[in-house]
């Protein structure tokens, strides 16, 4: 009877539970939506300008970037990484896009949000270029105080896909023995 009632308990608790965590991971915040775009037009600044302490500002203390190269910690650090990509490396017209479902809050306080999307740019290099880059990011933001900081950073570069082969639609009379030959062995 005890773990009866227990259950019957647990079910009414779970069962008024659900619609405030359906609020929670529903549609994304517009007020969020419209400072995190504010945030990442910022950013998008910093690094067309090539300017390594002002991207890296944008970083907690103990964040985390990680990129094609591994894993870069703490903010110093990612100062340190973007300084020695602007030595090499200039970016323009970079560009992020955010997807449509983004941002979402995640954690119990409300104070961490994670976003992904889509960035694209033209990069120009001391051996090369200028090239247009692509790819994918997602991040993991958290307050501190009244501003928002990169908590972890995640990218990737879309591989470019080669241009197609040309190759003849119709075979030439060189092929066509071999086909006939091959298809013929493959009987045997």
């Amino acid at each position: 009877m005890k773990i009866r009632l227990l259950l019957t308990l647990a079910g009414l608790v779970i069962a008024f539970d659900l619609p405030t965590i359906a609020q929670q991971t529903n549609a994304p915040d517009s007020q969020l939506r419209a400072q995190l775009l504010a945030f990442i037009t910022k950013y998008e600044e910093a690094v067309n300008n090539g300017d390594a302490a002002g991207a890296a500002a944008f970083f907690s203390e103990d964040a985390v970037l990680v990129n094609d190269t591994g894993p870069v910690y703490g903010q110093e650090a990612v100062q340190k990484y973007y300084a020695g990509m602007f030595q090499n490396v200039h970016f323009s017209n970079y560009i992020i896009t955010v997807d449509q479902n983004s941002p979402r809050i995640i954690g119990k306080a409300g104070d961490e949000a994670w976003s992904i999307g889509e960035w694209s740019s033209t990069v120009r290099g001391q051996d090369f270029g200028p090239v247009e880059q692509k790819g994918y990011w997602s991040v993991i933001d958290t307050r501190e105080g009244d501003a928002t900081k990169i908590q972890m950073l995640t990218w990737n570069i879309t591989p470019v896909s080669p241009a197609p082969a040309q190759t003849n639609a119709v075979p030439s009379s060189a092929q066509e023995p071999c086909q006939a030959c091959c298809s013929s062995k493959k009987g045997s």
